[in-house]
């Protein structure tokens, strides 16, 4: 089984639309929430590396809704490294309903960052900085 970072959350009803399920741009916000919550956590020092001129671009974001969701439902984000480059990392996320000892697949995700650093008057790509590659490693999703 491969490592997951995960973050738990709780539907709101202010999540929700006129129909009663999960807006879908929310599970988007969800995979940014747990991007963000893994640097905290994994790479502290990524934010004074972001003072200092480092910035991390999103190329690309996806999702793929397989069940509706609904307020109330306890959903659990999972995220897996997809691929790491010298410039890139790519993410791979699964949605997870938990209900109780239960659990059902009900989205997934991909995204696509790169990392530039402020050069001047512009920006050029920038190395993966060494404290993200590391905690970034055990996470890497194996095939087969």
């Amino acid at each position: 089984m491969t490592p997951y970072f995960e973050v738990r959350h709780i539907v709101g009803l202010d999540e929700t639309n006129v129909v009663g399920n999960v807006y879908f741009a929310h599970f988007v916000r969800w995979q940014g929430r747990c991007r963000e919550l893994f640097l905290r956590e994994r790479v502290p020092g990524l934010i004074a590396e972001l003072g200092a001129g480092l910035k991390i671009f999103t190329l690309s974001c996806s999702c793929e809704y397989l069940a509706e969701v609904f307020a109330f439902d306890e959903i659990a984000v999972r995220m897996r490294l997809a691929e790491l480059s010298q410039t890139q990392v790519a993410f791979m996320f699964d949605y997870m309903r938990v209900r109780g000892e239960a659990e059902e697949l009900v989205a997934t995700g991909r995204q696509r960052v790169l990392c530039m650093r402020a050069e001047g008057d512009g920006m050029r790509p920038a190395r993966v900085p060494a404290a993200f590659r590391r905690a970034l490693t055990p996470f890497l999703a194996r095939s087969g």
